[in-house]
């Protein structure tokens, strides 16, 4: 079913038939994200965040907003993943502190015109590239702005009920989009490479890896440096 006819049994005692239906969506979206967290990060609370957003998408979709039900859902599914990351604070003091050395490092390698490669950074932060490669790893995890939801519309417009711009409602604001899209085509190219692999071809890292000839961690790692790179380059929006 689609549309309202499939979503008005919401009303009528169906949530638990369409709560079964949508549980691969909620475990693929979870999976997903995961796959850019630390360990410490449960799947299985990502998965129960998800469901709570199912739940909202459930019983507030209106089909006469001309979106697809399955766009509308994943939208609500990942924004309540990001909202219970963002509430949970789980990284320590330590890992904000150093990532944002590296991302001043970078951001004065840049003004001046100098070269950005990790042993030039590791450099000007006073650290060995080891310990360089491991706040990048720890700073990526840090990043829940999720760029993947680009390219969906959040339907029915805003729902900022407290007053705060959330994820969902930054990655629609047009300006946010622009720049984003602007600094993401600035990056280098084996990062630029990597971030359309990931979010547009939906790639897993092994298997970015494996087009790029390099490890899973190495794609990891890549990514935590793009994404830095855009986060400096974004703090006025970030």
């Amino acid at each position: 079913m689609k549309g309202h006819a499939a979503y008005a049994t919401v009303q009528k005692g169906g949530v638990e038939q369409q709560l079964e239906e949508h549980l691969p969506l909620v475990k693929r979206l979870a999976h997903h994200l995961s796959a850019r967290l630390p360990s410490s990060v449960q799947i299985d609370d990502l998965f129960q965040a998800g469901m709570i957003g199912l739940l909202e998408a459930l019983n507030k979709y209106d089909a006469s907003q001309g979106a697809q039900f399955t766009t509308y859902a994943s939208i609500r599914i990942r924004g309540a993943m990001l909202d219970e990351l963002r509430r949970g604070d789980w990284a320590p003091r330590s890992v904000h502190r150093k990532s944002r050395d590296a991302m001043g490092a970078l951001s004065r390698l840049e003004q001046q015109g100098r070269g950005t490669s990790d042993q030039e950074i590791a450099d000007e932060m006073g650290v060995s590239v080891e310990e360089y490669s491991k706040i990048v790893r720890d700073s990526n995890m840090t990043c829940f702005y999720s760029i993947d939801l680009l390219d969906e519309e959040t339907p029915g417009g805003s729902n900022i009920e407290d007053g705060r711009l959330g994820p969902l409602e930054m990655l629609s604001d047009v300006g946010f989009r622009d720049t984003l899209a602007k600094e993401i085509g600035r990056l280098p190219d084996r990062e630029k490479m990597m971030m359309a692999l990931y979010y547009q071809e939906d790639l897993n890292l092994r298997e970015i890896g494996e087009v790029m000839g390099v490890s899973e961690s190495r794609v990891s790692q890549i990514h935590g440096q793009a994404m830095m790179r855009l986060r400096s380059r974004m703090k006025d929006w970030v």
